[in-house]
């Protein structure tokens, strides 16, 4: 099999590495290759994280480089356009419609980008945004917006349900399980164009 290539762009804290967790042991339990890097900016102040995941039958490097991504799934829309330049040629950026101001935004040097759906969508990439902060909420807590966005980024791979719930059985806390499996189960659900 081809090496498949996902990246988890984030904001520090917005649960990226519980995402990439999940991802990686579902790949895992169905006996691919699987390597994960995550490389983290200034994550504890809200600066931008990636993660990379890439599975096949042998991955030999856990780096993905511009124009290899499979999937981006990303957690804030602006993070989406920071690394739409890593798509591949028919790829998929599954997104939050979140947006949270950067440093130079809050100190008032620079202005959030406008219309970022559009702008992506304009450069001919196939870009699914939903407010999974919404949703999130909907499932109980705010911090599940990683699940939800997981759950509309499962419909992108050829797994089964029963594959999904068994690695978020085996990644998230027994207290958190009934609150996450909803939160995917709203991000499954979410209409895709």
């Amino acid at each position: 099999m081809e090496t498949k290539n996902i990246m988890i762009v984030g904001v520090g804290g917005q649960g990226s590495l519980l995402a990439s967790k999940l991802l990686g042991n579902l790949l895992m339990n169905k006996g691919y290759d699987v390597k994960v890097s995550e490389v983290h900016g200034m994550s504890q102040r809200g600066g931008s994280v990636v993660t990379y995941v890439r599975y096949g039958d042998k991955v030999y490097s856990p780096i993905i480089d511009k124009g290899e991504a499979d999937i981006i799934i990303s957690f804030e829309l602006l993070e989406a356009a920071r690394w739409v330049e890593y798509l591949k040629p028919n790829g998929t950026i599954i997104s939050n419609t979140q947006e949270i101001m950067p440093m130079p935004v809050i100190a008032g040097t620079a202005k959030y980008p406008e219309n970022l759906v559009e702008k992506i969508s304009a450069l001919g990439i196939n870009i699914v945004a939903f407010d999974a902060l919404s949703l999130a909420k909907e499932a109980g807590n705010a911090k599940s917006v990683n699940i939800v966005l997981m759950g509309a980024a499962s419909r992108f791979f050829d797994f089964d349900d029963e594959a999904w719930q068994g690695a978020i059985d085996r990644c998230v806390p027994q207290k958190f399980l009934e609150l996450n499996k909803k939160a995917f189960e709203l991000g499954l659900n979410v209409k895709v164009d």
